[in-house]
């Protein structure tokens, strides 16, 4: 295979287990300051992919962009066309929960959504979103041997950025949602389809129902311990 119309790696040149972010540049970042020998597979839309090897594992990372349309994209193609097993999303989310703080790492057992996404499987019911458990498991692991204590429960993908409903993250909250973002849920959809594996590891950037948010230097300094989780549990599933 010669690439698709938004990723012109071949086949082989991505590795079994892929850690995506939704920004491009994190990814990047990602590839510069923790992969060996870090190797540009894609470059299309600036959508930049890279795979190295961490401690010795093979993996690649690779950018998603915003929004389940375009997590829904590039994980299908990862799993259906270049044979990649592991995707483990990481990124920022907004916490709904009292039992959630800034700077904390939520682990998503579950991906509620408010998207339309599911229809194309025609379930005639409302399917759950759900995490690979081996995943989870491992990555819980990870971060405790990193001396982090992850939240671990239910998120909330959401299709909306700006909901023009005031009381719709109450709501959510009130069912014990932990934190909204806006990707996992078509993910772990995809990998269920593809009978793959799939996880989502997050940040929380900022609370919204408190109105607190980390500073750019403040989302730097704590995101890298959302990397270290997922590398670390890349060293436990990667060939």
């Amino acid at each position: 295979m010669n690439g698709t119309a938004h990723n012109h790696a071949k086949l082989g040149d991505i590795a079994k287990t892929v850690i995506m972010p939704g920004d491009p540049l994190r990814a990047k970042f990602i590839a510069e300051t923790y992969l060996e020998n870090p190797v540009c597979f894609n470059t299309v839309r600036n959508m930049f992919g890279y795979t190295g090897t961490y401690k010795g594992k093979k993996v690649s990372v690779m950018g998603s962009g915003m929004g389940m349309p375009s997590m829904g994209i590039y994980s299908y193609e990862l799993f259906h066309m270049y044979d990649v097993d592991h995707i483990i999303r990481i990124g920022s989310a907004g916490a709904l929960s009292e039992q959630v703080n800034l700077r904390d790492i939520v682990i998503a057992m579950g991906a509620s959504t408010d998207s339309n996404y599911a229809s194309q499987y025609q379930l005639g019911g409302t399917f759950a979103p759900i995490a690979d458990y081996s995943l989870l498991r491992a990555a819980v692991d990870t971060a405790e041997k990193l001396e982090i204590t992850p939240k671990v429960g239910n998120i909330f993908t959401s299709d909306v950025f700006y909901n023009d409903n005031s009381e719709f993250n109450k709501g959510l909250a009130k069912m014990n949602i932990l934190a909204v973002e806006m990707e996992t849920a078509a993910l772990y959809m995809n990998a269920a389809r593809a009978g793959k594996k799939a996880l989502g590891i997050l940040t929380i950037s900022d609370h919204l129902l408190r109105g607190e948010a980390l500073s750019a230097e403040e989302r730097q300094t704590g995101f890298r311990k959302m990397m270290e989780v997922a590398l670390e549990t890349v060293c436990m599933i990667a060939e």
